[in-house]
């Protein structure tokens, strides 16, 4: 079998459902970028989408929704220093993308930056193939996609009596983009994305406690057989269960020992956040201006890395045609670098990182997180929790939110346990931590050797944007946080 290199691939697919039909060619976006030439910028690109999604959900063993959306249009933007024009259509055709072009002109001719939504040589990105092309809402028919909700049904009850509700919910999506730039490259991606979730209510004595589970990625639904059901479903289960038997949680400034996998969610929001180049270029972040410098304990490294195949926060290239990277933030504590995308590169004299991402077409591109995790140490899981003279042991994490400037955050714990002398005693309930992202960075007292990524569920939100990510970490010990409690 012959096939053909993956980035002229894509490049034909993405031609094929985003051009042709629109009797589109390169000469169209060779115009369209002309027109925009004709004052003088720094950048510009046309961003072309057409996405497909389907979504089910299940309750009370009730299939009670079902959807099916397609969303299809251009973006159009030039950057002039750290000042950008953007317009975008939902209308693919000549007219509405010449349209597009002359309004970012005269937006960029008059110094302003806004988003606008108007009316009705080429180089080749670098090749590589970080998961398959098949659309995923097409592997498993509608009622394969019931049977399935319906499984996960069952599978949970069967777990324990006290199981009285279960929700699940199962979503697939189809991303193809196209972006030409002004200095010849062009780029396309199709991104299959899959998630499953499970919720469970159990309740006992009159009490009851909710427990979630679930995963995904870039992939087709054949992915989700029964072993892959059956460890969401502990997931949920297990985790509603424990909870019911927990206690409240003990408050005050002790030492915390986090799992390993979804809770790098803590470092995702009180670190990677603090390390995207805008907040870093404009000074508003605590680590502005640290590259070289020590921001966490010895053996820290942090990275954020969209070359992992298959993961949800992985991209063959970013939204501004760049292909993405394996980029070490952090490295035994030392600051090497920040997430770029390319106007806050050039802007801060480095290269561009493979970040720039945006929600879609009608979004511009910004610096954003993919998979973003801390490497493994040396100490055992039993030897972290072992080491707790009194501390909180959290497995699992609810919301949070972070400052940039201050890079203070609260997170609320889903699932954590109490431990004294080195043992975990009972679980405990409406534990919240507290801290600063740097100065936590420096409380890093041992690392664990079991890193691991969170299952695929995680999705980031930044000045209205929301994208997918993945995120990581091994089990970690970090003193002097602070946990507010109901004890």
């Amino acid at each position: 079998m012959i096939s053909r290199e993956p980035t002229i691939e894509r490049l034909a697919v993405a031609q094929a459902a985003l051009l042709t039909p629109f009797d589109l060619s390169e000469a169209s976006l060779a115009q369209a970028l002309g027109v925009i030439g004709e004052h003088r910028i720094d950048d510009a690109d046309l961003y072309f989408q057409l996405t497909r999604h389907e979504g089910w959900s299940l309750e009370e063993g009730i299939v009670k929704s079902g959807s099916f959306s397609i969303d299809q249009g251009v973006g159009v933007r030039a950057v002039a220093g750290e000042k950008t024009a953007f317009a975008y259509s939902d209308d693919i055709s000549l007219e509405a993308l010449l349209d597009a072009a002359r309004t970012v002109r005269t937006i960029a001719a008059a110094g302003q930056s806004r988003r606008v939504k108007v009316g009705k040589a080429a180089q080749t990105a670098k090749s590589r193939r970080l998961y398959g092309t098949t659309d995923p809402i097409a592997t498993l028919d509608s009622v394969q996609k019931v049977a399935l909700l319906e499984r996960i049904e069952q599978m949970a009850r069967s777990r324990d009596p006290r199981v009285v509700q279960v929700m699940a919910g199962l979503a697939a999506e189809f991303d193809v983009v196209l972006v030409a730039r002004a200095d010849g490259t062009r780029a396309a991606d199709v991104r299959p994305l899959v998630r499953l979730s499970i919720t469970v209510i159990a309740e006992s004595n009159g009490r009851r406690e909710v427990g979630s589970g679930g995963g995904g990625g870039r992939f087709g639904l054949g992915y989700f057989q029964d072993a892959q059901l059956s460890e969401y479903v502990d997931q949920a289960v297990n985790a509603a269960l424990t909870n019911l038997d927990a206690r409240p949680a003990p408050a005050g400034v002790m030492p915390v020992v986090l799992g390993p996998g979804w809770p790098g969610v803590l470092l995702h929001e009180a670190v990677g956040h603090g390390l995207e180049g805008d907040f870093n270029r404009k000074g508003s972040s605590a680590f502005s201006g640290r590259v070289g410098q020590r921001v966490a304990a010895k053996g820290v490294t942090v990275l954020d890395d969209g070359t992992l195949p298959d993961r949800r926060g992985s991209l063959n290239v970013d939204d501004e045609g760049n292909p993405s990277q394996r980029n070490v933030l952090i490295e035994d504590g030392i600051l090497r670098g920040y997430i770029q995308d390319s106007m806050n590169a050039r802007l801060m004299g480095v290269a561009p990182t493979g970040n720039g991402r945006r929600e879609s077409y009608a979004n511009v591109p910004m610096p954003r997180m993919t998979n973003t995790y801390m490497l493994s140490g040396g100490c055992t899981r039993d030897e972290i929790v072992g080491s707790l003279k009194r501390g909180l042991y959290a497995t699992n994490f609810g919301g949070g939110q972070v400052d940039i400037t201050s890079g203070k955050f609260v997170f609320s714990a889903s699932e954590a346990f109490w431990v004294e002398n080195g043992r975990i005693q009972y679980p405990v309930k409406g534990a919240t931590i507290i801290g600063n992202g740097p100065d936590a960075l420096k409380q890093v007292k041992m690392i664990g050797n079991d890193m691991a990524l969170d299952t695929g569920v995680g999705v980031c939100g930044k000045e209205g944007q929301s994208v997918p990510v993945g995120v990581g970490q091994p089990t970690l010990r970090i003193d002097g946080l602070t946990v507010g409690g109901t004890a």
